[in-house]
């Protein structure tokens, strides 16, 4: 069974109460699965040249968003702020409710390390946010700090439904569905481009498959297999 320390939990809780949306957020990065090498996913696709054709349908995938979407959807879309695993999965969860404390912190560590690769590749690439890009668009989700290109959410979401996927593979098309979901809601939302969208999806399937030659990270699925509902096994 999964042994956690009390200090951890505290400090997985901090982390994931963080003032994401502070202009000058630093997101950490964690080793605790693959090597910051590993992580940095040398040949990761660039996002469109500024005024190319991909690019302007970007923007006019945003602009046709922000003509429609309803209170409703942007709410949904704030919700998931946070990007923490119930943020994403609550209803859906296979864990019994409230969610294992062993649980939370293994999450959680997922969490960070897929969202500080991410933020290494903003880095690299550097893509403001589309509402910086275009003064016509204004995000419902406030304008928040960070750069553009890839989605965290995205990667962190489809991360979590690949592991959920791999713990009860007859639920997996379920999973992914919900974070195609909570992806698409930060393109509603106006703070993502959906190029970002989907570069997240792929940062998410390529770290997912050097995770899972992680000696850590199997421990870990391991450890959410055995808390799993016992309907779910």
């Amino acid at each position: 069974m999964f042994k956690y320390k009390p200090a951890l939990a505290l400090a997985v809780c901090a982390l994931l109460s963080a003032p994401v949306f502070s202009a000058d957020w630093v997101i950490p990065r964690t080793t605790y699965y693959i090597s910051a090498e590993q992580q940095e996913l040398p040949g990761f696709p660039a996002p469109p040249a500024p005024g190319s054709a991909a690019d302007l349908r970007d923007l006019s995938v945003l602009k046709s968003w922000q003509s429609r979407r309803t209170p409703e959807q942007c709410a949904k879309a704030n919700a998931a702020a946070n990007a923490g695993f119930e943020d994403f999965f609550r209803g859906i969860s296979p864990f019994p409710s409230p969610l294992p404390e062993g649980a939370a912190v293994i999450f959680a560590r997922v969490k960070a390390e897929t969202d500080g690769a991410a933020a290494g590749i903003k880095e690299r690439f550097k893509r403001d946010r589309p509402f910086l890009r275009d003064a016509s668009l204004e995000p419902c989700l406030g304008r928040i700090g960070g750069l553009s290109y890839p989605s965290g959410h995205a990667a962190i979401s489809r991360m979590f439904a690949l592991m959920l996927g791999d713990l009860v593979p007859a639920r997996k098309k379920e999973f992914l569905a919900r974070a195609d979901t909570a992806a698409l809601e930060r393109v509603i939302g106006g703070v993502h481009h959906p190029s970002d969208i989907a570069a997240g999806k792929e940062l998410a399937d390529r770290l997912y498959r050097a995770y899972r030659e992680s000696p850590a990270f199997r421990a870990d699925m391991a450890a959410l297999r055995g808390m799993l509902k016992k309907d779910a096994r």
